[in-house]
């Protein structure tokens, strides 16, 4: 089997559920037979989302690239990233690194285009949205983009850093207007298009309709690397 290497820290609690997702995707029997993997739980990389809407100067790329260099001199074969905001600076990381990067956003859109989603809800942080990072893919694969309107975004956001980055009590009736507005505009599927919102999945029931980018990204991660999936985690997609 392949190893994996893991840019954690970004943040924690969303580091440690994709390594219990990957534990829990795999079809193994016996210690031997899951993937073995190399996490460094970088957490004093500055914040991703204030860096790209120009709210600080603190630029993520370098510490993230320190540490996939290091993954990369402990010979990991392929490097994941937690962290959807993250991929912004994919292009870059990826030239500074020579191990390969799994691209969360890419495969998540590829995803749905193989269910032959036509209509794509997001949710996600503001640096996500601004930043195009899942709209330019989703585009590009012929399908079409339902964004939450200035309000719903709001919600988002205070769902993802007021709730569960501040380790408080969900506001599900904040994820629900959200979940209700993109439906109502159209969205066959809903992305969870950041990390957090990926534990209130783990957390709360959330309806039918969503795919978690999480769980793409840890289902490519056990495939890659070359380890049997689970049979109920072929299909991503609620019901």
């Amino acid at each position: 089997m392949k190893r994996l290497g893991v840019i954690g820290g970004l943040g924690p609690i969303a580091t440690a559920y994709f390594f219990q997702l990957v534990i829990d995707m795999t079809d193994a029997n016996c210690d031997q037979e899951h993937v073995e993997m190399v996490i460094y739980d970088c957490t004093s990389i500055p914040d991703r989302t204030s860096y790209i809407l120009h709210k600080s100067e603190d630029n993520p790329l370098d510490k993230m690239t320190e540490i996939g260099v290091k993954l990369h001199n402990e010979l990991v074969d392929y490097i994941a990233i937690p962290c959807i905001t993250a991929h912004y600076f994919y292009s870059e990381l990826s030239k500074k690194i020579d191990t390969p990067i799994i691209n969360m956003v890419q495969e998540t859109a590829t995803y749905l285009k193989e269910c032959g989603v036509q209509k794509v809800g997001i949710m996600a942080t503001d640096g996500t949205i601004q930043s195009k990072l899942f709209q330019d893919e989703i585009e590009r694969m012929g399908m079409h983009v339902v964004l939450p309107s200035e309000e719903e975004q709001k919600k988002v956001m205070e769902l993802i850093y007021d709730d569960v980055k501040a380790n408080q009590p969900v506001e599900m009736e904040k994820f629900q207007s959200v979940r209700d507005y993109l439906q109502q505009n159209g969205a066959e599927v809903i992305i969870l298009g950041c990390t957090e919102l990926s534990l209130i999945k783990r957390d709360y029931e959330v309806g039918p309709g969503f795919i978690d980018a999480m769980e793409v990204l840890a289902m490519k991660s056990v495939v890659l690397c070359g380890a049997p999936l689970k049979k109920q985690y072929q299909s991503l997609l609620t019901v």
